[in-house]
Formats: structure tokens, C-alpha cells, sequence
């Protein structure tokens, strides 16, 4: 877009304002677990950091019709015209940087986890394969050791699972191609299909419906019934099939609410000695001994939530430390290292020999989070590795970098992968080095191609060259400036407000001075929009199939845009009806 597009608009400040990570807007959303977690729901963990959904709707004192700041849409301009294609040497010379990166690698561990997995929520706004295998070198560069691919309804499931497929979900041969590329950079993938709690996108479909432990609920799968544990193997069965030599397999069991409450449940926890815990370690060991029965090489793991807060008695009489390792997740800022350092003792004490850690990246912080706060994520990898240097040296297998797309299968969409790549790198960097420094802040600015990386406020103005970053700096433009561009022209201008109200607007009344006051501006405003929104849907589409593209849109740009749309047409119909 270029800046003589913008030259009615006056000039914000370079940088949208930093959001303090205490603040949280009003009628922020909380995801309420009624029975299970014992620390609280697994995705809001670091809900303190706030909702964002237009930062820029929260006062700023902006003159009239303040709009897209004339640097940033200096930036915007020159990525115009590329349409979402790479700059040719920027590209090639970051790849160089990344593959330079990576050869250093072992030279450069500094006291981080030893295996650091990338977790992937293929659920909502998966990546076209083509765009993975952009951003698997950067990964690796940075500092990741595998990948932790949560498909969901993006895995080719067939046969009788057929109906668990999206209409978007990837091809077994882009898996296979996905997974070949990864092995290339020596990315190491373990899959995560979930097997009791989170299985929507199964117990939606009618098919399966039978077999939710609440019959009005989707959430959580009956444990009691045959055909589940059948359902579930059958799952893993094909899963498996795409991937080869895997040590670990990931089989979730995280957040079962209203575990105990189906019929059946209720049955059997009348029984003597049959407790709401033990049916859940019964399950997760039906599972996990059907992983190692069937691929005796092969490690279940199992987010731990459902095990915090359940005796060290009942744990080690399951026998299900001898099966699997738990995954403990805390995405909060100020994580409780003690708290986790007594935790890791207590699952020793019971028999399991390796914890993993995990903690997030992006998703964790709002439901409908669009930009990502890089400092609160520091913060909690900072926090993890307190607990890793508190811990036995040998316990910890390693550590998954979260970066979750959508709280559960039905919620919006959260930041979108290439938003959160500058926060994926301090992430991973910070991991990898052992802390964070202005040292490690220069390497992941020229490994991404930013002049200017900030932690502490939602964006950097740098464009950047790594896979995606357009996208980042529309989104940034589109989350902080839309909403309150337009609602500054159609709320607080006094001339829309006194002189085309609703009231006018439905009678198609406007006196013709007073329409020369604002009607260019509307009409300016709307065409400047219009522009940033095409070049972030051309931008979204090189990654994004059209579903991802359209829902984002609907949630974040139309509800503003249609609003400027239409007071544009009123306008146009009340000076046709005084002609």
C-alpha cells in the first residue's frame, strides 16, 4: 500500500503501545474446567496476560480518523509488491544464516533441555504443507530438535475413520513429505492424538456419538466401553502407519471433564474402592499398554494434569509409571518453580523415570489472542529453566514448546503460526542458550531478518524476511489500527454523530454542508482498509487454505469493515435521495 494512499491520515507512533501482561480488558473469556485439572483448564494457563482482540480500541488518544501510522505503510507497501512472495536475497541469504545456525549447534548448547519440540495444532489454521516445509530449516536453526504434530481432523484418517477427516486435512503423501523434510533438518516427530478428553472432532460426528462418556457432551470418551478402546487403537494403528522409527507417541489424556459423570461411570464408581482417579488411570493405562504392546519400541506420553492431584499411593499401585512419561504444562509467566520442583519429585516417587516439560509459545493467553506478547512467553520458558536446573539432571526427557492454534475444537482461532515465529525464536533461543541476552536478541533478529525485535509490547515495526512474516505485519496493522480508526470516524466525530445518525441514516436525511465534513474521509478510510485486507487475504492464502482465510476474517476485519461499508452506502443513498 503505498503511503500517498495514507497522506489523509495522521501520523501514530511508530509502535502500537505495550500492553503491561497484568492487564486484562473486560469480558475476558475464561475455558472452566468442572472436574479434572488439578492446576486449571490447560489452555488459559496464562490468561493474566490478557485478551487482545484490537489493541487499538483501548484509548490512545488518536486524532480523527487515525488510521495505519505512514512508516509501517512504508512496509506495507514494499510487501505489496511482492503478494506474499519471498524477497529472492533475503530469502536466500537467511537460509544460509539458518543453515549456518544449525551446523553451529552443538557448540552453542548452553545448559537448555537437550530435546525441545515444536508443538504443532494442526486443528485450526493449519499450514498448507508447502509453508512447513519453508519454516522446518528456521526451526532447526533456531535452536528445535523435533516436532510435536497434534493432528486432529488434518490427519488422512480412512476407512471406517473417514469421517474424522477435515475437508482441509493434509494427504498421506504431504504427511509422508512433511515427515521426510523434517528427518532432513534432524527434527524428530512425535505424534499427539488425543484418546479421552478433547476428542470433538470424533464424538461430534454421529458415528461416534454412542461413545461419549456424557451423552450430551463431546468432549470425553466413554472408558467403560469396548468399542472405545477399539476406536482409539485403530486411530494410533493408522497414525503410526505414517511414521517411522518413533520413540515417543503422544496419547493426551489431558483435561477429561466430566469424567465420572456418564452413566456407566456412575455405575462403577458405586462399587467399593472404585474412585474417579483410579477409572482414569485405568483408561490411560488401557491405552498406553496397547501403544507398547503394539510397537514395544515405542514411549507413550501423557499431559499430566489429570495425575497432579491424585496420591502417590493410588499412582504407583496403577502400574502406570512403568508405561508412561508425563508431560507437566504451566504456561504462566510467574510459574511456580518450587511448586514444579516438588511435583517432578513426587511422579519420581512413583515410579516414573522421565518427566517432559511444556510450555507455550502462543495460545496460551487469550481465546481469541491475535497478536502475541513475546515477554510473557519469555518469561515462562525463563521460569522452566529455573525448574530444569532445580531438578535431577536425569529426569528431565525434554521440553515442548506449545503454540496452540485453538483452546479446544470448537473455540476461535488464536494467533496464527507465522504471528508467533518471533516468539517461537526467543523461545527456542532462550531454551537452547541456557537464558536470554542482548547477544541472543541480536542472533534471532538477523536469523529472522528484524531490525528491531521488542519483547515487551505486541510487534516489532521490522518487516522481517523469515517464512510468513507479511503476515505478521498486516495482522499487526489490521489488530491495533481497524477497530479504532473506524469507530474514532463513526463514534466519535461529531459530525457523523450529530448529523447522520442512525436516525438520519434510516431516513436518508443529511444536510449538504455537513456531508463535506466527513464523506471524503469515510469514503478514504474504506479504501485504504480495503487495500491492507486484500493484501492480507493474498498474503494468508500462500499459507492458509480459503477455510483458515475466511474465518479469520470474519472474526477480526469484517465486523469493523462492514460497519465503515455501511455508512459509506447510507452515505452514498442519503446524497442520491437530497439529488
Amino acid at each position: 500500500m503505498s503511503s500517498a494512499r495514507l497522506s489523509r491520515l495522521p501520523g501514530e507512533s511508530n509502535r502500537p503501545p505495550s500492553r503491561n501482561a497484568s492487564e486484562k480488558p473486560a469480558g475476558a473469556l475464561h475455558y472452566r474446567a468442572e472436574v479434572g485439572a488439578a492446576e486449571g483448564p490447560h489452555r488459559d494457563r496464562g490468561a493474566a496476560a490478557g485478551q487482545h482482540r484490537d489493541a487499538g480500541s483501548e484509548g490512545r488518544g488518536q486524532a480523527p480518523y487515525a488510521g495505519i501510522p505512514q512508516r509501517q505503510a512504508k512496509a506495507i507497501d514494499a510487501d505489496r509488491r511482492c503478494r506474499g512472495q519471498p524477497r529472492a536475497r533475503s530469502q536466500k541469504q537467511s537460509r544460509a544464516e539458518w543453515r549456518h545456525a544449525a551446523g553451529m549447534e552443538a557448540s552453542m548448547e548452553a545448559g537448555g533441555p537437550r530435546r525441545r519440540l515444536v508443538h504443532l495444532d494442526l486443528k485450526g489454521a493449519p499450514p498448507r504443507a508447502s509453508y512447513l516445509a519453508e519454516v522446518l530449516p528456521l526451526l532447526r536453526a533456531l535452536g528445535a530438535t523435533g516436532l510435536l504434530l497434534e493432528y486432529e481432523d488434518t490427519f488422512p484418517y480412512a476407512g471406517p475413520l473417514e469421517p474424522l477427516r477435515a475437508p482441509h486435512a493434509y494427504s498421506p503423501g504431504e504427511v509422508r513429505a512433511v515427515l521426510s523434510q523434517a528427518r532432513a533438518q534432524g527434527l524428530e516427530a512425535v505424534p499427539l492424538v488425543q484418546t479421552f478428553g478433547h476428542m470433538e472432532f470424533v464424538l461430534k460426528h454421529k458415528e461416534f456419538a454412542h461413545l461419549r462418556e456424557v451423552k450430551a457432551f463431546p468432549n470425553a470418551l466413554n472408558p467403560h466401553k469396548e468399542e472405545s478402546r477399539a476406536l482409539v487403537k485403530a486411530m494410533i494403528d493408522q497414525v503410526m502407519a505414517l511414521h517411522e522409527d518413533l520413540k515417543w507417541f503422544h496419547i493426551g489424556c489431558d483435561e477429561v471433564y466430566y469424567l465420572g459423570e456418564g452413566e456407566e461411570s456412575k455405575q462403577w464408581l458405586q462399587q467399593q474402592d472404585n474412585t474417579p482417579e483410579k477409572l482414569c488411570l485405568s483408561h490411560i493405562k488401557a491405552v498406553a499398554s496397547c501403544v507398547t504392546s503394539s510397537y514395544p519400541t515405542v514411549t507413550p506420553i501423557v499431559w499430566d494434569d489429570m495425575l497432579r492431584g491424585i496420591s502417590e499411593e493410588t499412582l504407583a499401585e496403577s502400574g502406570v509409571p512403568q508405561l508412561v512419561q508425563p508431560m507437566i504444562w504451566d504456561y504462566a509467566a510467574d510459574l511456580d518453580v518450587e511448586g514444579k520442583v516438588l511435583l517432578i519429585e513426587k511422579y519420581r516417587r512413583c515410579g516414573f523415570s522421565k518427566v517432559w516439560f511444556a510450555s507455550a509459545f502462543k495460545g496460551a493467553t487469550g481465546v481469541n489472542q491475535s497478536l502475541t506478547l513475546i515477554g510473557h512467553h519469555l518469561k515462562n520458558h525463563l521460569q522452566w529453566l529455573k525448574v530444569a536446573s532445580n531438578s535431577p539432571a536425569d529426569v528431565l526427557e525434554g521440553i515442548a514448546l506449545t503454540g496452540w492454534q485453538r483452546y479446544d475444537h470448537f473455540s476461535v482461532l488464536c494467533e496464527l503460526l507465522p504471528v508467533a515465529i518471533p516468539s517461537l525464536a526467543v523461545c527456542l533461543q532462550a531454551l537452547k542458550n541456557g537464558g536470554y541476552s542482548e547477544k541472543i536478541k541480536e542472533n534471532v533478529e538477523k536469523l529472522l531478518g528484524m531490525s528491531n525485535l521488542e519483547t515487551e509490547t505486541f510487534m516489532s515495526t521490522s518487516l522481517g524476511t523469515f517464512p510468513g512474516s507479511n503476515i505478521l505485519t498486516l495482522v499487526t496493522q489490521v489488530s491495533f489500527y481497524l477497530k479504532s480508526s473506524v469507530d474514532e470516524l463513526l463514534e466519535r466525530n461529531r459530525y457523523v454523530t450529530g448529523w447522520f445518525s442512525p436516525y438520519h441514516r434510516k431516513r436518508k436525511i443529511i444536510h449538504p454542508i455537513i456531508m463535506h465534513h466527513f464523506h471524503p474521509d469515510a469514503v478514504s478510510l474504506l479504501s485504504q482498509w480495503n487495500a491492507v485486507v486484500q493484501d492480507l487475504q493474498a498474503a494468508m492464502e500462500q499459507v492458509f487454505h480459503k477455510c483458515t482465510v475466511e474465518e479469520w476474517m470474519e472474526e477480526n476485519v469484517h465486523p469493523s469493515l462492514q460497519k465503515l461499508q455501511e455508512v459509506v452506502d447510507d452515505l452514498d443513498k442519503a446524497i442520491k435521495a437530497q439529488n
